[in-house]
């Protein structure tokens, strides 16, 4: 059972960066597709960006974090990390790390066997 930790949440102004972590344990990170989900106040929690399994070669950004946001994975270490740079009001909210074996489709929340407890990152404007 594959178990995830997010950390690196905080206030930043808007413009500002911040980079966020998600810990595996219970488990190898390189089996699986990762991927980075975020719930802004009062709406629905939405897919941000996936990495693929193994050495994370496919990477897919949703238009919205194109361009601001890296993700990236340390495999040695077990840890997959969001660099956001450029941040808006509109990112802030609730930051989630998933991770599946196997995806069907990348988007897909339901797809997704494991889930961290998320971290709270607010940007002031």
């Amino acid at each position: 059972q594959v178990q995830l930790a997010e950390s690196g949440g905080g206030l930043v102004q808007a413009g500002g960066s911040l980079r966020l972590s998600c810990v595996a344990s219970g488990g190898t990170l390189s089996s699986n597709d990762m991927g980075w989900f975020h719930q802004a106040p009062g709406k629905e929690r939405e897919f941000v960006v996936l990495i693929d399994a193994g050495t994370g070669g496919r990477i897919f950004y949703t238009d919205a974090a194109k361009g601001r946001f890296t993700i990236s994975r340390d495999n040695a270490k077990n840890t997959m990390y969001l660099q956001m740079n450029g941040l808006k009001p509109a990112d802030a909210g609730v930051y989630y790390c998933a991770a599946a074996p196997a995806l069907s489709s990348w988007s897909n929340q339901a797809d997704y066997d494991y889930w961290g407890q998320g971290t709270q990152v607010t940007v002031s404007s």
